[in-house]
């Protein structure tokens, strides 16, 4: 049987050769008017397969919003489906922003859902919830673990909401967003180049110098681009960490749609400023 090679291996090699940019796919109903789509399956179907013709030979990772294909039902899972197969037969990572946290069997049929090479919406890292404890993430873990796959938790948002749960203060001082930093680091303990267990960490938080971000895993930060951030903002919010960032940039990319060149050389300009922003 051949080995599986881990995801944080993957990746880094990804970011590595293709830049550290991940682009997100969010059809959201508002961006399919913009590229002159209608608000249905043809749309999101059209729109999905032209961001991956588009972009998959080049960048890093496509983040695909699963709620926006979940609206429509079964057919939008079934143009998910067949999204997540295009990207990852590309050879693109595909991180699929589900956000799914619950307990026991329910956590371990998400987990089933995302990280079984067996179903169709197996994908290479998946975005998890711990604020049901992160012990509750278990079969998720295990999971990703046995095929290969990693995780991103929550740990520091970039939505102002997220402050009044992560940053609360624990009886032992440490808050809770340091605490899933530390879960996180204990999971990639000896993993080399990259371990396969990541923290959501936002771009827009400004000085996170308080909080140890050097978990020896990736860092999935959203915030460039129409939310603020900068990709020269990257080294004075991550440290010594932003090696490991990996920027994920939706709306600034998917604006420029559905012009195939355009969105390469958006995505193009972004990869750059990245790489030229953490290699300073």
């Amino acid at each position: 049987m051949t080995p599986v090679i881990p995801f944080g291996a993957r990746l880094r090699v990804a970011m590595d050769t293709r830049g550290p940019l991940c682009v997100g796919i969010d059809p959201h109903a508002a961006l399919l008017a913009s590229w002159g789509l209608n608000d249905d399956i043809a749309g999101l179907e059209k729109f999905s397969r032209t961001v991956v013709e588009a972009l998959a030979d080049s960048v890093a990772v496509f983040k695909p919003q699963a709620a926006f294909f979940e609206r429509f039902g079964s057919k939008g899972i079934a143009v998910l489906e067949q999204t997540v197969a295009d990207a990852r037969a590309a050879g693109t990572l595909v991180v699929m922003d589900a956000k799914r946290g619950d307990i026991g069997s329910t956590m371990a049929a998400y987990a089933e859902t995302f990280l079984s090479p067996s179903s169709p919406l197996f994908s290479d890292a998946l975005t998890v919830s711990p604020y049901l404890g992160y012990g509750s993430l278990a079969p998720a873990v295990e999971l990703a673990r046995a095929s290969g796959a990693g995780l991103f938790v929550l740990a520091l948002t970039s939505n102002p909401e997220g402050a009044e749960v992560q940053r609360a203060v624990r009886e032992d001082g440490r808050t809770i967003g340091a605490t899933m930093l530390g879960h996180l680091a204990a999971e990639n303990a000896g993993a080399s180049p990259m371990g396969s267990f990541g923290a959501v960490v936002g771009a827009t938080l400004g000085d996170l110098s308080s909080f140890d971000l050097d978990i020896n895993g990736p860092l999935l930060a959203p915030g460039i681009g129409a939310q603020g951030a900068t990709a020269a903002d990257l080294p004075r919010v991550f440290g010594a960490a932003v090696r490991n960032v990996v920027p994920n940039v939706s709306r600034g990319v998917l604006k420029h749609g559905p012009d195939a060149a355009a969105l390469r050389a958006s995505a193009r300009a972004f990869a750059d400023e990245i790489r030229e922003a953490v290699a300073a």
